[in-house]
């Protein structure tokens, strides 16, 4: 059973509740608030592993929030909203957000969301260490989120390191546009797959003498492969 630490606010009192009893139920440790100060005061208090967050709250709103919070850190962000807006929902997720949610919403949909952000950031493994993964001369640490290539460290975004690990957890197998989207973003993209090119070249560059190579396949996608030469 997971021991993960949820942080949740929102200043609506049955949606905290409700969130709290259906993840509690599935063996997470929550805690609660109301307002998005006190949001940024429990992270810096108590670290959790994910951040359920309401969009629309008194004193600092989600946004304020998640720009805090991406100056610095990487931690995971489900955003919730009233406002069933394609607007907001883009914005919320260029901004930082790992994956976005309209209320109302069901409970056990978010469970599965929750579930899935915290599989990406490394916590599928609740009891062990997740593995660390190596292709050629680059090591790819879940549990730090860091990559180092011949000892040195490469820094990188969230996103960046999302993608490479599903692309190393994917090696020699082609996963096209749509379906990076869906690994490393988590939800339907309602934005242009330019964003998918954006962030390979970007991490090609990082990696140029790292042993990897992503290799775009023309008219399907792009494939992780072991330089060997």
């Amino acid at each position: 059973m997971t021991s993960a630490t949820i942080l949740v606010a929102d200043d609506e009192a049955n949606i905290r509740e409700l969130t709290r009893l259906y993840l509690r139920k599935e063996g997470y440790r929550v805690v609660t608030v109301n307002d998005g100060a006190e949001a940024l005061t429990k992270i810096a208090e108590d670290a959790p592993d994910l951040l359920v967050l309401d969009l629309m709250m008194p004193t600092i709103d989600g946004w304020e929030v998640c720009r805090r919070i991406r100056v610095d850190s990487d931690l995971p962000i489900l955003m919730l909203t009233a406002r069933d807006d394609d607007i907001d929902k883009i914005v919320g997720l260029e901004m930082g957000a790992d994956d976005y949610l309209p209320k109302p919403f069901n409970p056990r949909e978010l469970v599965a969301r929750v579930r899935a952000i915290l599989r990406r950031a490394g916590h599928d493994a609740p009891d062990a260490r997740p593995v660390v993964r190596q292709v050629g001369q680059t090591i790819i640490d879940p549990a730090g989120r860091e990559v180092r290539v011949n000892d040195r460290r490469v820094e990188m975004t969230a996103k960046e390191f999302d993608l490479l690990i599903t692309l190393a957890d994917h090696k020699n197998i082609v996963l096209s546009r749509d379906q990076l989207l869906d690994l490393v973003w988590g939800y339907e993209y309602y934005g242009k797959t330019r964003t998918i090119d954006v962030h390979i070249a970007n991490l090609r560059e990082k990696l140029s003498d790292s042993g990897v190579i992503i290799e775009t396949v023309w008219g399907l996608g792009y494939k992780l492969v072991e330089d060997i030469g």
